[in-house]
């Protein structure tokens, strides 16, 4: 009889890929480690990917569809925040792999289509165009990523997970309510740079190699006390 194709067999593959990631690193994503972990067979994953490179980057664009269509289904900036750190909790394995090296290519070239849609958020409740607000924008995304590594890499549990969790959202709202006084987050150091853009695919740029930006930010330097 013929063989029937396994239509849960790529989303395992997958499944598997994140596991091994969170649990020990490129070390641990080999091909035969995902085959054994999916319950398949090592030509059977190359069939469907060519290397490891293409099973992490099949997970990362996958998760960002999901969160951001669990972002899509909220109505306020807030609820799109709350969203995303649920998620985040939720799916730690795919989350941590969307995160690991996101502002090195390729996974900076890559659509971040939840970092924009808070964004345009940010911008509708303050003002402006939404790459204006990328600096607010990237100190509302650190509260909440490190929001949700702390909890997932910390084991918090019970009452101090949802301690932790309403401490971020307060934190949350003191940032935009702060930034809607001002119209602007006080900001330390340099001005943001031109040449450092987010979220924008193949526009996207961290600055790296700029030597007016890295002198700015050498001056803007103090040392810790």
């Amino acid at each position: 009889m013929p063989r029937h194709p396994d239509p849960d067999l790529e989303q395992r593959i997958l499944g598997a890929a994140s596991r091994l990631w969170a649990r020990g690193g490129e070390k641990a994503l080999t091909m035969r480690a995902v085959a054994k972990a999916a319950g398949t067979t090592t030509p059977t994953v190359y069939e469907r990917y060519r290397d490891r490179d293409d099973i992490l980057r099949a997970l990362r664009l996958q998760t960002r569809r999901e969160l951001f269509a669990a972002l899509s289904r909220t109505a306020t900036l807030r609820e799109a925040f709350q969203a995303q750190l649920d998620f985040a909790l939720e799916h730690s394995h795919a989350y941590e792999v969307l995160f690991d090296g996101v502002a090195r290519p390729p996974s900076l070239h890559e659509p971040w289509p939840s970092f924009n849609l808070m964004r345009e958020r940010v911008a509708k409740r303050l003002g402006g165009n939404p790459r204006q607000h990328t600096r607010v924008m990237l100190a509302v995304w650190s509260l909440m990523h490190g929001t949700a590594m702390l909890i997932i890499r910390g084991g918090f549990e019970g009452v101090l997970r949802t301690q932790t969790i309403h401490a971020c959202m307060d934190a949350f709202d003191g940032i935009l309510d702060s930034a809607a006084r001002s119209k602007d987050l006080s900001q330390s150091g340099p001005k943001w740079p031109s040449n450092l853009i987010l979220g924008e695919g193949k526009q996207s740029r961290v600055g790296n190699g700029d030597t007016e930006t890295a002198k700015a930010n050498s001056k803007a330097r103090k040392p810790y006390r």
